[in-house]
């Protein structure tokens, strides 16, 4: 109110003139009982028509003053309230009263930070096939890359480093044929992804990419994971032109049976083998089965955690997964799952002559990996 009368006074003293009484009685006026509201019509009937009203809903609803009379050439504003001097439409509640201006706009997404490196780094005409690969989601690189890291350790020489080479050739391998196992999933269920809430921004799903691009982009991938295969030994040539089989039909599976999980982890680690193979240019079956064993097993613990996600949407879509055929028993088979992972790691360790510290690191380091999958699936 103060500064509403220092502000009046000044405008007038501007104008030379007198503050005239009608405009300060107008600034502060008596409050009126039920009894004074004016029936009749008269200059100032709108003001205490609408000050009567609140005065009824009082305490619910703060006395908002509103006029439009002219005082000698000064026009009073339309609304103000008494909680805020200087605003014409706030309230104690924060909304807005009489003013029909509408609300600041929101920031668009498109001002929103980039959520990932994809976002900041990569070409905005490359970023759905970015995306398409998941390559801003790295820890299916790294589960398919660990099974394949585990094989070449072990496939070592006692006494030395594991290959380099090998390792890095596995590493790329694997950001490749994730990705094309990802165009390929993506490419079979696009019609499933739209009604799922998690996938239904996927590029396929969105409507971003078409099918033609995805397999254009999937022959891409492929040829370049090409390069890498024969880079290895003929027996690991063959032996990984056979997973394609595995990739290519798992997305599949779930239409079909509640164990998609357990084909996931005959896929994801077929480098458990081709590691080995690729050192060795042949498979020792005491040591690399076990092994094998324990990869699917893991899988299947940290699929069936990231199956849950989606089991609502599952059963509306009619897909199956392990999280709907365990159900509340969940916690005791991936507990059992997890168990026999440690036991297989043992086996393959015990049969491949590592010594007990090296043993001990290597199941400690599995498990840790367990739950890093566990938590950033």
């Amino acid at each position: 109110m103060a500064l509403l009368r220092a502000a009046a006074a000044d405008l007038l003293r501007r104008h030379r003139r007198a503050p005239h009484p009608l405009f300060l009685s107008a600034l502060s006026p008596p409050p009126p009982t039920l009894e004074s509201c004016p029936d009749g019509p008269s200059p100032v009937a709108p003001y205490f028509a609408s000050l009567c009203r609140r005065r009824r809903n009082w305490p619910h609803s703060p006395p908002v003053f509103s006029s439009s009379y002219v005082g000698r050439g000064i026009l009073l504003p339309a609304t103000f309230s008494i909680y805020s001097p200087l605003s014409t439409s706030a309230s104690p509640d924060g909304s807005a009263d009489g003013d029909s201006s509408p609300p600041p706009p929101h920031p668009s997404p498109a001002a929103a930070p980039p959520s990932s490196w994809v976002d900041r780094w990569v070409p905005q005409a490359a970023r759905p096939y970015a995306m398409l690969a998941r390559l801003d989601k790295p820890i299916g690189t790294w589960l398919l890359a660990w099974p394949c890291f585990w094989s070449i350790t072990m496939a070592a020489m006692p006494g030395e480093l594991p290959d380099m080479r090998m390792l890095a050739l596995f590493g790329c391998g694997a950001v490749l044929l994730r990705g094309a196992g990802c165009t390929v999933n993506d490419l079979l269920d696009r019609d499933i992804d739209n009604k799922v809430e998690r996938t239904k921004s996927r590029p396929f799903a969105s409507g971003v990419l078409t099918p033609m691009q995805g397999v254009g982009f999937l022959g891409f991938q492929l040829l370049l994971g090409l390069g890498i295969l024969l880079q290895l030994n003929n027996y690991s040539r063959t032996l990984g032109a056979s997973s394609l089989l595995l990739v290519f039909s798992y997305p599949l599976m779930k239409r079909f049976i509640f164990w998609p999980q357990a084909y996931l982890g005959l896929t994801f680690n077929w480098g458990a083998l081709l590691g080995w193979a690729a050192i060795k240019e042949s498979l020792d079956p005491a040591i690399i089965l076990p092994l094998y064993t324990a990869g699917i097993c893991w899988t299947l613990v940290y699929d069936t955690i990231y199956a849950h996600q989606d089991k609502e949407d599952d059963l509306k879509v009619g897909v199956k997964s392990t999280a709907l055929r365990f159900g509340d028993s969940t916690k005791h088979w991936i507990s059992g799952f997890g168990a026999a992972c440690i036991g297989s790691l043992a086996l393959s360790g015990y049969s491949a002559d590592l010594g007990c510290m090296a043993l001990l690191s290597f199941s400690g380091r599995c498990i840790c990996a367990v739950s890093m999958a566990d938590f950033n699936c």
